[in-house]
């Protein structure tokens, strides 16, 4: 069947459309045009501004085009909406927002200890590894999938700490944080290594292990996240056979599959990254690991 019996709101959710739109139009009033009324504020780079468009034009495609609805369908994009979600658009997002920015969002009083504790390099690794892993526990996923709020609450609790797993890498803000040398390598191969068990029981399971994929009832149920009860109400479909050929055991090998290579694309790139400035450090005469192999915030916690 085509993807279009669920309607255009469901297909590219214009809400969504409109929230990114809100986003970027913020973004733009704070960095340029009320600049001037932050402390310490520097004027917007261009590779700032392209490297946060490209985050929210990746959150809208991966979030609100087709791509969500065949999220709910296939496991397999549901797996590509992950890694895109949770491994790409994070490290662009911290890197398009200003320092300065961030500097003002961190430093707030309800924000700042919570934000320097779950940004310490070990509590950051664990921490989201444990809940992406914890997600995919099938009874979990399918109970999750199938309540609204709880599935809401859930995405976005994990990408903030997709965010916290992301910043001792690529942040450059003085005072916090920042991974150097062998640490940084480190922390690479380790969240490499901790998001492994999941990929492998996702890949390696006898049999399609979520509901939410295989039984039409629950399946139906799970769609209310992205197509409108009174479209689903109209529609005499039974289960998401009717979309692919694929077996659900075959989609639920595939996506465990590509999320783990797009995973390792997506280290690699950094790790390479990591190398190249050890390598130029070195060849300056610089030594690349100093006495701090982890800057760390000199003011004392709350």
């Amino acid at each position: 069947m085509p993807l279009s019996i669920f309607g255009f709101r469901a297909l590219w959710s214009p809400y969504f459309l409109m929230f990114i739109l809100v986003l970027i139009a913020v973004y733009f009033y704070l960095t340029v045009k009320k600049r001037h009324l932050f402390k310490d504020s520097e004027p917007l780079k261009k590779s700032q501004a392209v490297l946060f468009l490209i985050s929210m034009l990746l959150l809208y495609i991966i979030k609100g085009s087709p791509v969500d609805l065949m999220a709910h369908i296939m496991f397999t994009f549901h797996m590509v909406q992950m890694a895109f979600l949770y491994l790409v658009i994070p490290p662009l997002f911290i890197s398009g927002v200003p320092n300065w920015i961030w500097k003002h969002v961190i430093e707030l009083p309800s924000f700042n200890g919570i934000f320097r504790f779950f940004t310490k390099p070990l509590i950051a690794l664990v921490m989201f590894n444990g809940l992406f892993s914890v997600y995919h526990i099938p009874m979990v996923m399918d109970y999750v999938k199938m309540n609204m709020f709880l599935h809401a609450l859930y995405t976005v609790v994990l990408f903030v700490f997709a965010l916290f797993l992301w910043w001792p890498l690529v942040n450059k803000l003085p005072g916090h944080y920042q991974l150097h040398g062998l640490k940084k390598v480190g922390y690479i191969l380790g969240d490499g290594v901790l998001l492994t068990p999941a990929c492998g029981l996702i890949i390696f399971a006898p049999e399609a292990m979520y509901a939410t994929y295989t039984d039409g009832e629950m399946w139906m149920k799970a769609m209310e996240l992205c197509v409108p009860g009174a479209t689903l109400a109209g529609l005499n479909i039974s289960g998401p056979e009717l979309f692919t050929n694929m077996p659900a055991r075959e989609d639920q090998q595939l996506g465990g599959v590509l999320m783990k290579i797009i995973q390792e694309i997506v280290l690699a790139t950094i790790l390479s990254k990591v190398f190249f400035e050890w390598y130029k450090k070195e060849s300056t005469g610089v030594d690349p690991v100093d006495e701090s192999l982890i800057q760390h915030d000199p003011r004392p916690a709350d």
